[in-house]
């Protein structure tokens, strides 16, 4: 059968990786490993080790074990800011994370994706934003050129490939709106209160 898609034509030489060919490789055979070990003890560890391969970073960010970073030059995290186990950031491109951003168990950020219109399946890409106190809630999956926006969550499973609206909840695949996200007014004083009951 003669296809028209032919990926022995496939060429991504326009694609620059941001570093030279070395350093790729030392974070693939070196910094990656560490980073994703499950043994490493302290978050603290795994985030002096993006920064060492040029992510910027913010204060008091928590990164959990088995969490795959492609190309920390092109990670940019806020402060206060969670990603949870297993966490996938393929980041051809710029992945950038406000202050107080989540990103929960399993959740996948795809910079990268092929033209299904070309022959030759062109690589294609896009960053990916995710702005203050946005959540990208466990195992769903935000596609090149996502954006949720201020307060945004994707909901469990979902699928983005889009912008979320700021303080909207989406959810599904393709994801929809669901309802607006309403944040309670937290005192001091309810703090504590909840840490003497609890």
């Amino acid at each position: 059968m003669n296809s028209p898609i032919q990926l022995r034509n496939y060429d991504n030489s326009w694609y620059l990786s941001g570093r030279s060919k070395a350093w790729r490789i030392a974070w693939i055979f070196a910094g990656l490993p560490f980073f994703r070990c499950s043994l490493l003890p302290f978050s603290s560890l795994r985030v002096g080790l993006l920064r060492l391969f040029g992510a910027r970073i913010g204060a008091r960010v928590v990164i959990h074990s088995e969490v795959t970073v492609k190309y920390p030059w092109h990670l940019t995290i806020g402060d206060d800011c969670w990603i949870g186990e297993r966490a996938w950031i393929d980041n051809l491109t710029a992945v950038c994370l406000g202050n107080n951003v989540c990103i929960s168990q399993g959740v996948y950020l795809c910079t990268g994706n092929h033209d299904w219109s070309d022959p030759a399946f062109g690589l294609k890409i896009a960053p990916i934003f995710l702005h203050d106190g946005a959540w990208a809630a466990a195992m769903c999956r935000l596609l090149p050129g996502a954006i949720l926006h201020e307060g945004a969550i994707a909901a469990a499973g979902s699928v983005i490939a889009g912008e979320v609206p700021a303080w909207e909840i989406f959810s599904g695949n393709p994801a929809a709106f669901v309802r607006r996200r309403h944040v309670h007014d937290v005192t001091h004083a309810d703090r504590e209160a909840r840490m003497v009951a609890s």
